[in-house]
Formats: structure tokens, C-alpha cells, sequence
């Protein structure tokens, strides 16, 4: 059975490390901000297996103008999960928690592969590629509530 629940940022490194930071140390998953109060993390289980996570950060963005922005990072599916709905499933959460903070804007450095995903969801692309050393192509994506 799938749930989703709230989990500390130390959890979601299971997630973040095979799929987001392969062959890296567990301390490439570690984000800052990954502990202040202000961020939250969410988590995909099936039964009691974690297999998806999300963080949400409150944290601006200086090409948005909106005082009350969300930053997501760290959205990954464990390999074998992934292309069922799980990726949705964690979108809709943190949008839900977000909605519940009054948040007006949410944004994201979105990798080259996900693109397609996150514009199915809602989210537009702002301004041009960049890359993240070690990590890839990168782009701004946001939607606003």
C-alpha cells in the first residue's frame, strides 16, 4: 500500500544518494537548510519501504517577485519506482503543504532529463540552461499559486 508522510532530512538520504548523487558520499546528499524549521520533507513508502522523497525550503528566488516563495529540491524515486505516478504523488504534496503556508510561488533547479515531468505538472521554464558542477543542466523552473 502508498502512503506519503513527513520525514527528517536525514531519511531522504536512502533516496537522494542512489538517484540524485550515484557514487558520491552520503554527505553530497546533506542540503543546506536541510534542518531549519522553515523546510519540510516528504516521503513516498510503499508499506513501510521508502521509496520517493521531496523537500520543500522556504527559500526566494531573486527573478520572482513574490515575497512568499518555496524552493523544491532533493525529488527523487528510487530506480525500479520510477514512471508510476510516485513522482505526481509528491508534487501534489508539497504543493498542498506549501498552499498551507501561504506560499505564492514555487521554484525549482530542475535537471535537463526532468524537464518534461515537471511541465506536466504545471511548471514553466525561466530563462536559460545553467550547469550544476559534477551534477549537469539545470533550469529554473517555477509555478505560481
Amino acid at each position: 500500500m502508498l502512503h506519503t508522510a513527513i520525514i527528517s532530512s536525514q531519511e531522504t538520504f536512502a533516496v537522494r544518494q542512489p538517484v540524485l548523487r550515484p557514487g558520491k558520499p552520503v554527505e553530497s546528499c546533506m542540503f543546506p537548510g536541510d534542518d531549519l524549521n522553515t523546510t519540510a520533507h516528504f516521503g513516498v513508502f510503499e508499506d513501510d519501504a521508502l521509496i520517493g522523497v521531496i523537500s520543500v525550503f522556504k527559500s526566494n528566488n531573486d527573478v520572482f517577485n513574490e515575497e512568499k516563495q518555496y524552493q523544491i529540491r532533493g525529488m527523487a524515486i528510487l530506480h525500479g519506482h520510477q514512471k508510476k505516478g510516485l513522482g505526481v504523488k509528491l508534487i501534489e504534496k508539497a504543493e498542498e503543504y506549501i498552499a498551507q503556508q501561504n506560499g505564492k510561488t514555487i521554484w525549482m533547479n530542475a535537471r535537463e532529463v526532468a524537464i518534461d515531468f515537471y511541465k506536466k505538472t504545471g511548471y514553466q521554464i525561466y530563462g536559460n540552461p545553467f550547469n550544476i558542477d559534477g551534477i549537469g543542466t539545470h533550469y529554473i523552473m517555477y509555478k505560481h499559486l
